[in-house]
């Protein structure tokens, strides 16, 4: 998709592998339809509404664990310059090329009826996220690449490597899972210092080589001739001279490397005949003379006359070197009248309707100079929780679980800016920092969170069986892309007490709870003291031990130590047991519900919690 002839290898040296926090706090346009595409090509496994399942968690993911502002953008009408590119694909793989049926001109090919329904239900699904949708005219990528061009937003995510041909800054072509740097990302100025290519440079290749609009390119011309051929003008005259060559005027005046250097040897004295080479050294004179007496640029004092010449060697007298250039002229000659030739029999090139439609930078649907209309807004949980149920099948408290992260992360953006006394999703309350947790090398805080007010009135627990069928599920639809990883809040019930813990980003959560932050630095920093000065207390009494350890004489058995043990945590468990049944019979049905609360299921804490 996008330019030919595998240009993204050209661009692959000039990538840049960017860490977890490169999109924190930055706007970033989204190519909805490459997220669906990407998805279709890669699922094996039967799962139901696929689409919306890739989208839910990559939302949550990409606004919470790397906290970006995504701004979704969806194809519009195609323009019937993809007609034939459309065609091409539907029947790729299943008959000739040279037998594909020809689109009408001018009327364009839209996608199939099941895309743009999957489209649309993920447009329904990103809206109740509060999430910015916006219309293309034609290519989402054109619109995405006009927002980061115009300082809308800070990269594009997109696999098109047309978009920088319609202006993008930065693209992020892939997100590699596992990995402390996460993003691949290539950055036009990148690419303008290492090839010197520009963007009417990039728009000439993929003229030359194929892109979507055109799949053929220029018959003959590869990405290496491409690259050389536009590498001989500047941004600015390079589509005038295709212009040019196509209509048969081939450049006269041809910037070649080695026309300077021909041009100063014409004007210079030299023979016009070759002179005899000796053929044991290889430079100008008799083999004979030389056998005798070395020559001038064999001269090293020695009687015995001249060198050898090595394998390969090359003589660089005055008119060997001009035959040399001469020659390499000649031969960039001839390749360059090739290439023109071959431009100037390609009818219709070259084509400028692609070429206006690649500098063009009104791609949205909305007027040329306004501003387009991009904010967020709070995600409406309880119409997702329906959505979802009623495409996916999920239960409620699932959705709830795996939305935490997402409305966590508003809770504390929104602390940070303006501190008030809420709860988050009117429910938990900041309790504590649990601890400090590295992921691929990059810290977080896990934080605890209070519900606040826990009941469980007339709650039925549910069947075992159908809850475990649920979980497998769940985990047999996970994919290991690191944005469809799903970040599930730990639950945990402490005296009664429910608590859930999520992974949030140190800055953000130090913004909302600075004193809280605080607090939890100074308790961890005097506990790593007390935890030296106990390591070395340790050690004194560790040889204490290994002292009287070698005075008594006799130790017990690998098998006779564990089955003691074992015997001795029966006996143990047995007596609790027994504690358990006679506090469960004479306790209240507070205590009751204290004690039963921890052995109840995982799913079962979940739907009580959510």
């Amino acid at each position: 998709m996008g330019v030919g002839g595998k240009f993204w290898d050209l661009l692959k040296p000039y990538a840049k592998n960017e860490g977890f926090n490169h999109l924190r706090n930055k706007r970033v346009a989204v190519d909805l339809s490459f997220w669906i595409v990407q998805h279709q090509t890669a699922i094996k496994n039967h799962t139901r509404a696929p689409h919306l399942r890739l989208i839910f968690f990559r939302t949550i993911n990409l606004f919470a664990k790397f906290g970006a502002f995504p701004v979704f953008v969806v194809d519009g009408t195609p323009s019937p310059l993809k007609a034939q590119a459309r065609i091409a694909r539907f029947y790729r793989g299943s008959i000739d090329s040279s037998s594909l049926p020809v689109a009408e001109e001018g009327v364009s090919v839209e996608r199939n009826r099941e895309f743009l329904k999957f489209v649309q239900n993920c447009v329904e699904l990103l809206e109740l996220f509060g999430m910015p949708v916006l219309k293309a005219k034609g290519e989402a990528e054109a619109l995405c690449a006009q927002l980061n061009s115009e300082g809308h937003v800070d990269a594009c995510i997109t696999a098109d490597s047309d978009a920088f041909l319609f202006g993008a800054k930065c693209v992020i072509k892939s997100v590699t899972p596992n990995s402390q740097e996460p993003f691949e990302c290539y950055y036009i100025s990148d690419i303008e210092a290492g090839l010197g290519l520009k963007r009417k440079h990039l728009i000439a290749i993929s003229l030359l080589v194929g892109n979507d609009h055109d799949l053929n390119g220029v018959q003959g011309i590869g990405l290496d001739t491409a690259l050389q051929f536009v590498q001989k003008f500047s941004e600015d005259e390079i589509l005038k001279s295709l212009h040019d060559i196509g209509y048969g005027d081939t450049p006269q005046r041809l910037d070649l490397k080695y026309t300077d250097d021909a041009r100063v040897y014409s004007n210079e004295s030299s023979p016009k005949t070759k002179s005899s080479h000796c053929s044991f050294c290889g430079h100008p004179g008799s083999k004979r003379v030389h056998f005798k007496f070395s020559c001038e640029f064999c001269n090293n004092g020695d009687i015995d006359g001249c060198i050898k010449k090595p394998v390969g060697f090359k003589c660089n007298c005055s008119y060997c070197d001009k035959n040399r250039k001469e020659k390499e002229q000649k031969r960039h000659e001839n390749w360059w009248i090739k290439v023109c030739n071959k431009i100037t029999m390609e009818s219709n090139f070259p084509n400028d309707e692609i070429i206006e439609m690649y500098i063009c930078d009104n791609h949205g649907q909305f007027p040329a100079n306004d501003v387009p209309s991009i904010s967020w807004q709070i995600p409406k949980t309880e119409m997702i929780v329906d959505f979802l149920v009623f495409h996916l099948h999920w239960e409620p408290s699932y959705i709830r679980q795996m939305m935490l992260p997402m409305l966590s992360t508003i809770y504390l953006r929104e602390m940070a800016t303006t501190p008030v006394k809420a709860l988050l999703y009117e429910q938990y309350e900041f309790h504590s920092i649990h601890r400090v947790k590295i992921r691929y090398g990059y810290p977080s805080y896990v934080v605890k969170w209070k519900k606040a007010a826990y009941s469980v009135g007339s709650y039925t627990v549910p069947d075992e069986e159908c809850d475990l069928h649920q979980e497998e599920l769940m985990d047999a639809n996970e994919s290991f892309d690191l944005l469809d990883e799903s970040n599930n809040p730990q639950i945990h019930v402490v005296d009664g007490c429910w608590f859930l813990l999520t992974d949030e980003n140190m800055e953000l959560v130090h913004s909302a709870f600075p004193k809280e932050v605080d607090g939890f630095l100074q308790d961890k920093e005097s506990r790593e003291l007390n935890r030296g000065k106990t390591s070395s207390l340790r050690s004194e009494g560790s040889n204490k031990k290994s002292e009287s350890r070698n005075s008594m004489g006799v130790q017990l058995s690998i098998t006779e130590f564990y089955r003691s043990a074992k015997v001795q945590n029966q006996g143990k468990l047995g007596e609790d047991l027994a504690k358990n049944v006679n506090s469960q019979g004479g306790g209240t049905s507070k205590e009751k519900r204290k004690a039963s609360s921890a052995n109840l299921s995982k799913s079962t804490r979940r739907r009580l919690l959510f």
